[in-house]
């Protein structure tokens, strides 16, 4: 009966987060980074944005997502060029973000807010083995670019191909 309540007792300490280590209890590690609010307006015929909505919750984005008929409307609100383009556009913290960047940019964005004119992030087109657009182990090379309101353009982040 003692081993019973014995691995009760460890089951619920395991359960709560807490682990046994050297005669010490430790909290297990926590998150500490808040959510980020993100809003995407994305097509309700693409099938790839709701991956990449997908993608942002598990990398710690509270997503709003609105399906719309005319993203187009968004991207012309907010200065998106047809050459920046992709197939849906976010709005997090004043920033824009088009298309399927990596989470860990939009989050590199928000951090450094370098360089300071910039007024989003896009991955155009739609590159096979960004998030969202997974093909198997296709992956082509792409970049992800900074864009300021004169369309003025960088590299934010490389992604050669694999």
């Amino acid at each position: 009966m003692n081993a019973i309540k014995y691995l009760l007792a460890l089951a619920l300490l395991l359960s709560a987060g807490l682990i046994w280590a050297k005669g010490k209890t430790k909290v297990a590690p926590v998150n500490k980074e808040a959510p980020v609010d993100i809003v995407v307006n994305r097509s309700p015929t693409c099938t790839c944005c709701g991956k990449w909505v997908e993608h942002l919750q598990s990398n710690n984005f509270k997503v709003k997502d609105i399906v719309t008929d005319d993203v187009q409307a968004i991207k012309d609100k907010h200065g998106v060029s047809k050459e920046l383009a992709s197939c849906h556009t976010a709005l997090v913290n004043g920033y824009i973000v088009e298309g399927h960047v990596p989470a860990a940019d939009i989050k590199k964005m928000l951090k450094a807010k370098q360089p300071a004119d910039i007024i989003g992030i896009t991955v155009s087109q739609m590159p096979s083995g960004t998030p969202g657009m997974e093909m198997g182990g296709r992956k082509d090379p792409y970049q992800v670019l900074s864009f300021d309101k004169n369309n003025k353009q960088q590299v934010f982040s490389d992604y050669p191909a694999e």
